[in-house]
């Protein structure tokens, strides 16, 4: 795969041309309220399913990124579907394409994480990939000047994901991304409680809390809820709902949650 990774599912998850793929992207953010916070998260947790059934939910995450200049970075980390890994699976590409341009790689991470035991390249884990893929037009919609890292994520566990975060991890200059749906094929009110349990414990960073079938990226996300609790960060959830919400029936739905994870404000100090 070296040289440019490119866009695998332009057409089938997002549209495929240049400006059809910028009005949807249009659309799907110009009805999300503003963010509550002035400063931009230090992660975001994504779902990864076609815009038509994810991509409001997703909007609300990204929303959070508007005016982040100070961005520089982004570690992207999603589940793989189709090509089993051992571990977290990085390409040999210099960039990722998507209709809306390239996206350069960030080598000097990317070096110094293929030190770690965990990590390996796989480029047939990238080449069709739809988890990391769905997620960089809206990057590239909000940040105008970055360079990526994605990282397949197969067989691991959350410390061996948690670890690689943390050498990663940065300042302010960086955005970790996981990408993740939730639960899968239940029906409106059973996904809907699912899918809270889910939540529940996203929100209290506990990673003994999400089992496997409450989100197919479990395994990433258990490792951002492991590195967030070792760097003291809260979460936010930002959205949580299913495809019966947004299109579809809902007789077998997809859970989507939107979660943004932040340093706790200060407390007010009064004299």
């Amino acid at each position: 795969m070296r040289g440019v990774r490119p866009a695998a599912v332009a057409g089938l998850f997002y549209p495929e041309g240049q400006k059809a793929l910028e009005a949807e992207l249009r659309r799907l953010t110009a009805s999300v309220p503003p963010p509550s916070h002035a400063a931009p998260p230090k992660a975001l947790i994504v779902p990864h399913a076609g815009y038509i059934y994810s991509g409001p939910i997703a909007a609300r995450a990204y929303s959070c990124l508007k005016g982040a200049d100070r961005i520089r970075r982004v570690v992207l980390l999603g589940p793989v579907h189709r090509v089993p890994v051992q571990g977290l699976a990085l390409p040999t590409a210099a960039c990722f394409a998507t209709p809306l341009g390239t996206v350069e790689l960030d080598t000097a991470t990317i070096s110094h994480l293929r030190s770690m035991p965990q990590v390996g390249v796989s480029d047939r884990a990238h080449q069709w990939e739809h988890s990391l893929e769905v997620q960089i037009p809206f990057l590239q919609f909000y940040l105008k000047n970055f360079k990526l890292v994605p990282l397949a994520v197969g067989d691991a566990s959350a410390t061996e994901v948690a670890d690689v975060l943390a050498a990663a991890w940065g300042g302010d200059e960086t955005l970790i991304v996981v990408s993740s749906d939730l639960s899968h094929y239940h029906s409106y009110e059973v996904a809907k409680g699912v899918d809270r349990i889910s939540a529940d414990a996203v929100l209290g960073l506990r990673p003994e809390g999400l089992e496997d079938e409450g989100a197919c990226g479990a395994v990433p996300v258990r490792g951002l809820l492991l590195a967030a609790r070792r760097k003291g960060l809260v979460a936010e959830l930002l959205d949580l709902r299913n495809s019966g919400d947004t299109a579809g029936d809902r007789e077998r739905v997809v859970g989507y949650g939107a979660f943004a994870f932040r340093a706790p404000e200060k407390e007010m100090a009064y004299a």
